[in-house]
């Protein structure tokens, strides 16, 4: 009996050592990229995507023949 709650102790305290771990683990990350911009205009060749204006029926003609 005494095996078994020393084995019982032994995997809460593993159990609570990786959780902390963890939860640490993830608040270094966070403090990390905290301060990433992510919306910061790109840099050399970039191109604009989308450039040209469409009609409002053409962009309805372009939602239904998409299906979307």
């Amino acid at each position: 009996m005494r095996t078994i709650l020393m084995d019982i102790v032994k995997v809460f305290f593993l159990f609570v050592a990786f959780t902390l771990l963890f939860y640490y683990g993830l608040r270094v990350m966070h403090a990390e990229y905290e301060h990433f911009h992510r919306y910061t205009p790109p840099e050399g060749p970039a191109v604009k995507v989308y450039s040209e204006e469409h009609s409002f029926f053409e962009r309805i003609h372009l939602f239904f023949r998409l299906g979307e």
